[in-house]
């Protein structure tokens, strides 16, 4: 498949009116065409079956290249997978490349799970999203706590997910007194997540961090702990 024939497969699905929701919601200036995700991802799970990993990763370059919304969720979910077969260095190279043009909460939100899965795979990978708690770009902070929220969800973690869950929190202590909106969110989903699963490490940061948030994050963060 070429990326003529995957920009005209989502045309096809192309809603009127769509892309001028869209892109009023989405508050940033690129195309849309007005597709809705459920139609992206039924197309893609057809392509992703349809293509070999190679191919894949040309079209989800490609797509990601032409900046239009739907595009660029299309090449996340391409490589949206949990095993890659017969390496996935490639794909990983791929999802962090773009990591710098993130703009947008929606299309980082999709790269970042495709990022998850890469980064379960092999967490040594952890060093590469630590790069990024420092950046002047503020959705490549932001994606350093996105990308690694499957350490907030295991109940009985590991030795190794208990150090990077310690890890994570400490690049997220680095975050609390940022005024951005998107980074104490970020902070206040990572800690809201891991509260059903470790409500003790959820409560000993915010007893250390918690007057340094927004209130808003505070109580976000606590939402689902337990009485």
């Amino acid at each position: 498949m070429t990326l003529d024939d995957a920009l005209a497969e989502l045309r096809a699905k192309a809603e009127p009116g769509r892309a001028e929701q869209m892109a009023a919601y989405h508050k940033v200036d690129r195309p849309y065409l007005g597709v809705a995700n459920p139609n992206t991802d039924m197309l893609v799970r057809e392509w992703r079956q349809a293509m070999d990993l190679e191919t894949r990763l040309m079209l989800a370059h490609d797509l990601w290249q032409t900046n239009i919304f739907e595009a660029r969720v299309a090449a996340a979910k391409l490589l949206t997978q949990a095993r890659i077969k017969p390496s996935d260095e490639s794909a990983w190279d791929l999802i962090t490349s773009w990591v710098p043009d993130f703009d947008s909460w929606a299309i980082a939100d999709h790269a970042c799970m495709a990022g998850q899965r890469r980064l379960t795979a092999d967490p040594t990978r952890l060093d590469v999203v630590e790069t990024w708690i420092t950046s002047d770009h503020m959705w490549s902070r932001r994606a350093a706590l996105v990308i690694t929220l499957p350490w907030t969800k295991q109940n009985h973690p590991t030795q190794a997910e208990t150090l990077a869950r310690d890890r994570i929190l400490g690049w997220a202590s680095t975050y609390v007194t940022d005024p951005d909106w998107f980074i104490q969110k970020a902070v206040a989903w990572w800690l809201r997540d891991l509260s059903k699963h470790d409500p003790d490490r959820t409560r000993a940061f915010l007893a250390t961090y918690g007057d340094q948030m927004k209130s808003f994050a505070r109580k976000e963060a606590s939402r689902h702990l337990p009485a």
